[in-house]
């Protein structure tokens, strides 16, 4: 558990909750993402990473720490350095089933291939894996991830950054990139499912003919909880430009499909046809069933936090007069919502602070927890040095760790929600 004499309170606008600052020192630091724990197994240890340098972008090679946290002492501790990172999701930082199991991105500089490392950073012991990660299965035995090196084509700010030159294109529906799946006990990869088994096997069919002519790409893949199912993300686009990048603000098709964990039952969950009333941030409920995502019903104006079953079927708001917005994550209790806000959505306050909001689904209302800043002004220059909050849990659901920009720097945080779940 978190010693509260080991780290600063973070009092600014009377949180709800309890809150630490625990990355007061050098700064400069980010946890992974909203699906994602930050908080070790045994929940004594935050893994974060902390970037070089805040006003720009990464460049090929340029290095990062990857900082362990421990909530006992108080210690910040460097246990590695890599290059496989990026300015949203850092080295995609995952722990394995044990606090000595800390997996993430690296990128071998003499063939600019992208890899996965397991690190024991109680003892340095590192291993080398095939390919890198984005997500590792509950039981720590199986690492997915769409193709790193290709996501900047659709969004900056995401996978790991390789010489221009270095970066593949996916001219058509491709037989040999998709979601791949490595054996952490092996260190191999394979592809689990292609581009093209997709478009193939997924029910409802997609339309084929439509999209053959454009570059699709993988992008977001999770486990459920249970670990027998998988969501896997695609983005497509059409376009005569030489070399492409960063199309997300010029329009995507999206898809989001699920599987079992060995790449049959394809189904389509969520398709363009949603997509395109604006959307964005699809997780699985703790069922392991049913997704959850803001989205947009036609005819309104502001996004609504929706379910949806894994096939597709089901479709629904989740609660009825309260907007959707950030990362949502629904609660075991299946009544409550956690999520965050962007700076620019309506229920933020204009100042560069959001809030973290704490919804009750049966209730219809909400509560804003803890109001933090997020204006990181270099953000101005490119979107993708935004700083989202990406509010995470621990595994008990009692504590959750998420981003600010304070005191000139990223800082990563720590509410404790037990009175509150």
């Amino acid at each position: 558990m978190l010693n509260p004499k080991a780290f600063p309170r973070y009092r600014d606008f009377d949180p709800l909750v309890p809150v630490w600052c625990v990355t007061p020192g050098k700064g400069g630091c980010i946890h992974r993402f909203f699906d994602t724990s930050p908080f070790s197994p045994s929940g004594k240890y935050l893994a974060v990473l902390r970037l070089p340098r805040e006003d720009r972008l990464n460049l090929p090679g340029e290095s990062a720490d990857i900082v362990v946290v421990d909530l006992e002492t108080g210690e910040e501790r460097v246990v590695a350095s890599t290059s496989g990172w990026e300015a949203q999701l850092g080295a995609n930082l995952n722990w394995g089933s044990e606090d000595s199991a800390l997996f993430y991105n690296d990128v071998d500089l003499e063939t600019w291939e992208p890899f996965c490392v397991k690190l024991n950073f109680l003892t340095g012991e590192k291993r080398r894996l095939e390919g890198g990660i984005y997500r590792i299965s509950p039981d720590g035995r199986t690492i997915v991830s769409a193709s790193l090196e290709r996501m900047r084509r659709t969004q900056d700010g995401y996978g790991v950054v390789l010489p221009d030159d270095r970066v593949p294109r996916n001219f058509g529906l491709r037989e040999d990139d998709g979601l791949y799946a490595t054996d952490v006990a092996t260190g191999k990869r394979k592809l689990l499912a292609s581009i093209r088994d997709v478009f193939d096997r997924a029910h409802p069919r997609i339309p084929r003919s439509r999209y053959e002519q454009g570059e699709c790409y993988g992008f977001h893949c999770k486990f459920n909880p249970q670990g027998d199912r998988l969501l896997f993300t695609m983005r497509w686009y059409l376009t005569e430009e030489d070399q492409p990048w960063n199309m997300l603000p010029k329009g995507l098709d999206y898809w989001v499909v699920t599987m079992r964990p060995d790449g049959s039952d394809i189904a389509v969950a969520v398709g363009p046809e949603l997509w395109r009333q604006g959307g964005h941030h699809i997780n699985w409920f703790p069922d392991g069933e049913r997704l959850s995502m803001n989205l947009r019903s036609e005819g309104d104006e502001e996004l609504s936090l929706v379910q949806v079953n894994a096939d597709g079927t089901g479709l629904r708001k989740i609660v009825d007069g309260v907007p959707g917005s950030g990362h949502p994550t629904v609660h075991p209790d299946g009544v409550h919502i956690l999520t965050d806000a962007y700076e620019n959505e309506k229920v933020s306050f204009g100042d560069g602070t959001v809030p973290l909001r704490w919804i009750d689904a049966k209730a219809g209302s909400e509560k804003t927890i803890v109001r933090i800043n997020v204006g990181n002004p270099a953000t101005s220059a490119n979107t993708a040095l935004r700083v989202d909050p990406h509010p995470a849990w621990d595994s008990q659901y009692k504590r959750v760790a998420f981003n600010g920009y304070v005191n000139g720097t990223r800082r990563v945080f720590v509410a404790d929600l037990s009175a509150l779940s």
